[in-house]
């Protein structure tokens, strides 16, 4: 119960805030949203590895002291050596890394984009679902006052004898459903704020009230366009260019990383400069790089198969929400036509009706949830038609259309 009043005291506050359009929350989420500030990061992030997989090792500063006497140790008696020496690497080694660095900052480039797309979907479809609600809501509150309204009439016909106890018992029990459905409306509202709240980045901020409707008709894709600028199928490339440059990377693995050194050492006893020349290489004996070739190959294989799924399932998704959106529309349209006019002019007729004396008490209340039942019914799929739209949008080849 406590929870129950503290979503509601979020839209009470909430209604003193500045409107918000959708154009608006998108801006935010775009801004504050951590899970999209995250996908930015993961960028930063990738490409401050591509920068330092083109580094060569740093040089290695070396000093030693050869030939020191064990019963008079110091410097003055010995062969005394400072030198560098450094690794380099097979060329074509670092030049791959970088590559394969710059490839995965494309993939969190594009795995961004998709993100960002993702949440375009989920704000849009949260704001939506507050419109909906806010109408569900008001019918809800109108539909209590009415059978309460009734219940008090059907209490007044039976004192004066002019209607059963029947009459009132279920009138009383009209108002006591419609008290509820009204409370349960108003709970689904304040969760559905609070949800959109999370997905623009503001959990624990009011919302304030939104300003736009539900669109009643939205125009069917006539086609969905080529499938490659989508951000799912572009990050799958990008990583299966990645795994083509990583197979590459470890065919050069075997062949050694060369280091030199050179020292310069003085035999103070003697008094003597010395110069020492160093080249040392690891003998490819034991690991020439068989299991990164082999994890490499396979890491190919992934990722074409990965890449055809992506294909395969946005397909699929965009068939399913092209299906969502004609079935909706079909609804919203039969709704609109036929559904609603029919239950308004019944209820027209019941109540005039009912004040000749030619339909009963019941009826009316009959009449009334018939009604109110159909545009409750109405706002649902009208919700519908427009979640279908906007996950369309997030899987449609083309950028979204704000």
């Amino acid at each position: 119960m406590k929870m129950f009043y503290w979503l509601v005291s979020i839209c009470c506050v909430a209604s003193t805030a500045p409107a918000l359009t959708l154009e608006e929350c998108l801006q935010i989420a775009r801004r504050d949203n951590p899970e999209l500030r995250a996908a930015h990061a993961r960028i930063n992030a990738a490409a401050g590895r591509a920068v330092q997989a083109r580094l060569w090792p740093n040089p290695e500063l070396e000093l030693s002291a050869e030939d020191m006497p064990a019963d008079n140790p110091g410097l003055s008696d010995s062969v005394n050596w400072a030198g560098v020496s450094q690794t380099v690497p097979f060329p074509g080694k670092k030049r791959l890394d970088g590559q394969i660095g710059d490839q995965d900052r494309r993939v969190r480039e594009w795995e961004a984009a998709l993100r960002e797309r993702a949440l375009v979907r989920d704000v849009t479809g949260a704001f939506y679902r507050v419109l909906a609600l806010e109408q569900k809501q008001r019918v809800t509150a109108e539909l209590q006052t009415l059978a309460q309204s009734l219940a008090d009439a059907a209490r007044q016909r039976v004192a004066a004898g002019a209607a059963g106890d029947q009459e009132q018992l279920r009138a009383e029990i009209e108002a006591d459903r419609a008290a509820l459905e009204s409370t349960a409306a108003r709970r689904d509202l304040a969760e559905a704020r609070q949800m959109l709240a999370a997905w623009l980045g503001r959990p624990r901020e009011p919302l304030g009230a939104l300003t736009g409707e539900l669109r009643p008709t939205i125009p069917l894709p006539v086609s969905d366009g080529p499938l490659d600028p989508h951000p799912q199928l572009r990050a799958a490339a990008a990583q299966r260019e990645r795994a083509a440059l990583e197979i590459r990377r470890a065919r050069l693995e075997p062949l050694p990383d060369v280091t030199v050194g050179a020292e310069y050492g003085r035999d103070t006893a003697a008094n003597e400069s010395l110069l020492k020349f160093r080249v040392s290489l690891p003998l490819p004996l034991f690991d020439r790089g068989q299991g990164r070739q082999r994890e490499a190959r396979a890491e190919a294989e992934i990722a074409t198969q990965e890449s055809n799924a992506a294909e395969q399932k946005l397909t699929e998704q965009l068939a399913l929400a092209r299906a969502r959106m004609a079935a909706a529309q079909e609804q919203v349209d039969a709704y609109r036509a036929r559904i609603l006019p029919k239950a308004t002019e019944a209820l027209r007729l019941v109540r005039g009706g009912f004040e000749a004396g030619k339909f009963g008490f019941l009826d009316l209340v009959d009449t009334q949830r018939t009604a109110a039942e159909a545009q409750l019914a109405y706002l649902d799929q009208l919700l519908e038609l427009n979640l279908a739209h906007a996950d369309y949008e997030a899987w449609a080849t083309t950028a979204p259309q704000e």
